[in-house]
């Protein structure tokens, strides 16, 4: 009998040939899964976790890096080291040493040594702690207030300070310089002294009316520049420069005006202001601190507030980094520039009233306000903008200010050879890379640090 189908093959093997080729798969796959298996009696264990950094391990990394406390700090040694330059080259009897040194250089170096720690120690009696004052009232020879006169000397002169600093940061943070914080405060402190003097008023009421007022003067001197930037996009910078001169020469025409001047003067000063608008002072009437430094600590606490808390801070922060992206996200830019500056005229007008209604003076005279505006500039920059930091630089410069004093009286130092100590501080605080590449400090890892922060070391 023929095959049916002769391409198949004999119909009685077909099942064992496919049998066969199900057991070859088979096979195959089997020996696939043993080949792509992976060895397990010659596994080697994975590389241990490294372990968390200590506190101390962090503390040395970030010692000698380039962070902002490391910077500051250099830029302050920087500033005494050329401080003490200074002071050797404009000594002449110190200077006439170094015509000899190769023969007697011991001349040389004791006698500048004795002149810049001498000024230095100056500085630190006059500003923090004298320790021949608290020596003497240990032995009866001297009252505490002598103790604790270093300390309201320097808080006196940085109280203002604090007011124009924050003025002048929260203008930076909002994306505006605002230099005119020198009129705002001067038309603060006209606008304090006659509240202070023409209005009657019990004690108590009449402090709060004349600290009011002088808020006030700053407020409307720092309005019309934020008005003019935000309506017109004037620039502040030309704007406020304009207005200082303007509440300047204002300054000094009204005080020689009739019912201001004081009748018993012939000079440029006006009538004192009552004592019953006067900020208390804080330890007794031989020592001129006074609450206005208690008052500048809130305002500091407020600002940070308005900064890190509230929706207008957010604003104001948004608007400062990017005008157009919070004008897209629906922010007013126009009334966020206009609150920017009423609120830095209302901190530097406060930190001007300071300076008639504490115990700087009673009275206004063309140079009652003295430089606290610009001062606050440097107060600003070298708190980082930041308002404690704002505070902690006013405290600094109220410092140099007042060991200055006793350096001029003690050491023979010039005033002005503080100021030049002041503008060297700003000047290396503003150029950190320069304070990087005379230190050779190291690129700071924050990133590193603020991860061991947030995971708890």
């Amino acid at each position: 009998m023929t095959n049916p189908n002769p391409q198949s093959g004999s119909p009685d093997k077909e099942p064992a040939s496919e049998a066969q080729a199900a057991q070859n798969a088979l096979g195959n796959t089997e020996r696939a899964e043993v080949a792509t298996e992976p060895d397990r009696s010659v596994a080697k264990p994975g590389p241990e976790p490294e372990p968390k950094p200590s506190l101390g391990r962090l503390f040395l990394d970030n010692l000698w890096a380039a962070n902002t406390f490391t910077v500051t700090l250099l830029s302050l040694v920087l500033a005494i080291v050329v401080g003490a330059v200074l002071m050797i080259i404009s000594d002449p009897d110190v200077l006439s040493t170094y015509s000899y040194i190769t023969s007697r250089p011991s001349d040389a170096i004791n006698s500048s040594w004795t002149l810049v720690s001498e000024a230095y120690a100056n500085l630190f009696k006059g500003s923090i702690f004298d320790p021949e004052a608290f020596s003497g009232w240990l032995n009866g020879a001297n009252g505490w207030q002598a103790v604790l006169a270093p300390i309201s000397e320097t808080l006196t002169y940085a109280a203002p300070l604090v007011f124009t600093g924050l003025s002048v940061a929260l203008a930076f943070r909002g994306g505006l310089f605002n230099i005119g914080a020198q009129g705002q405060a001067t038309i603060g402190v006209i606008m304090a002294a006659l509240a202070g003097f023409l209005l009657p008023l019990p004690p108590g009421l009449h402090l709060l009316v004349a600290v009011l007022a002088g808020a006030l003067g700053g407020a409307i001197w720092g309005f019309i520049p934020g008005i003019l930037k935000a309506r017109a996009g004037a620039h502040e910078v030309i704007n406020t420069i304009m207005l200082n001169y303007v509440a300047t020469y204002f300054l000094t025409w009204l005080i020689v005006q009739n019912g201001v001047q004081d009748p018993n003067r012939t000079d440029a000063i006006s009538k004192a202001v009552d004592s019953s608008a006067q900020l208390p002072r804080l330890l007794g009437d031989n020592l001129r601190v006074h609450a206005g430094i208690l008052l500048a600590v809130l305002a500091t606490w407020a600002v940070a507030w308005l900064l890190n808390r509230s929706t207008l801070g957010f604003e104001l922060r948004a608007v400062g980094a990017n005008p157009d992206a919070a004008r897209t996200a629906g922010i007013s830019v126009t009334r966020t520039y206009i609150l920017i500056m009423v609120f830095a005229g209302i901190l530097a007008g406060l930190g001007g009233s300071n300076m008639v209604l504490g115990s700087t003076a009673s009275a206004l005279t063309p140079l009652v306000v003295a430089q606290i505006g610009f001062d606050g500039i440097l107060v600003a920059l070298l708190g980082r903008v930041k308002p404690w930091g704002v505070l902690l630089a006013a405290l600094l410069f109220g410092a140099l200010q007042a060991g200055g004093n006793r350096m001029q009286s003690y050491s023979g130092i010039s005033l002005e050879l503080v100021t030049v100590l002041q503008a060297l501080i700003v000047i290396f605080i503003a150029a950190p890379a320069l304070v990087k590449a005379i230190f050779q400090l190291r690129a700071a890892r924050a990133a590193r640090l603020q991860t061991s922060l947030a995971k708890g070391w």
